[in-house]
């Protein structure tokens, strides 16, 4: 990853600051695996920052494209039409910056075959 390519992980979000903790622990853990990754989290609802306001701050910071990972396990209203439409508008307020969107999380094969070992782990 180039110093001008971002990432910004996509949670649901809570109240609780508890919450957001293992979401906070996944970009410290992008940060250590490339060095160079400019990472950031954001929240579709009930906590900060919001995806604009995520993406905003990477712009600001240099980054020319950005990559919004949604960190959901499910295909959920949030990732089947409400994250869609943020990126395009996203797209439309920043046109010089290349946004792409990753899938869910919970549609990666690893992820599935990482739940099922924990699952029958003893």
């Amino acid at each position: 990853m180039t110093a001008s390519r971002g990432i910004i992980l996509l949670a649901h979000g809570s109240r609780d600051e508890r919450w957001r903790e293992p979401i906070e622990a996944v970009a410290r853990r992008v940060r250590a695996d490339d060095p160079a990754a400019r990472v950031t989290c954001a929240y579709m609802e009930l906590a900060s920052p919001d995806l604009p306001t995520a993406a905003e701050a990477l712009i600001d910071g240099g980054a020319a494209a950005i990559r919004v990972v949604p960190l959901f396990l499910g295909m959920g209203k949030h990732a089947r039409e409400d994250l869609p439409a943020q990126v395009e508008a996203l797209r439309e307020r920043w046109p010089a910056v290349g946004f792409s969107l990753a899938r869910i999380v919970g549609e990666e094969p690893e992820l599935v075959d990482l739940l099922a070992r924990i699952a029958v782990k003893s």
